[in-house]
């Protein structure tokens, strides 16, 4: 059997479109059917942030592959997803904290001032 680069590229293309779509599939439906904004935080930054980025390789492999000028926008677009995504999250979730969860139903902690979104930092560093 004689495989031909443009056959490979594209079954390459459509691997990463099919497993981009059933991450994003299943990051859309855990946003869905999960009970809190705890729970739901886990299925955009997680499953549905690797679904789009399946789906940015797929198109970064199609166009270096169909001779167009090669794009590292797709590249730069997921890097950006995998980095700002956690970040989002946790901010949501401090802000679900504040808002939602008193500092006594939380566990303890083990450091010297408990949970760091209900106190005000220490003035001096040699404290932390």
């Amino acid at each position: 059997m004689d495989w031909d680069i443009e056959l490979i590229g594209e079954i390459l293309v459509s691997a990463f479109l099919v497993i981009g779509g059933l991450f994003a599939l299943v990051g859309s439906f855990g946003l869905v059917r999960l009970r809190d904004c705890m729970q739901r935080l886990h299925a955009p930054t997680k499953a549905t942030t690797l679904g789009i980025g399946g789906v940015l390789i797929a198109s970064m492999i199609h166009f270096g592959m169909s001779g167009e000028q090669i794009s590292f926008h797709e590249l730069l677009i997921t890097v950006f997803l995998f980095l700002t995504a956690p970040l989002t999250a946790n901010f949501i979730a401090k802000a679900y904290l504040v808002y939602r969860v008193e500092e006594s139903d939380l566990p303890p902690t083990t450091g010297k001032y408990g949970w760091a979104i209900y106190h005000d930092p220490p003035k001096d560093p040699a404290d932390l």
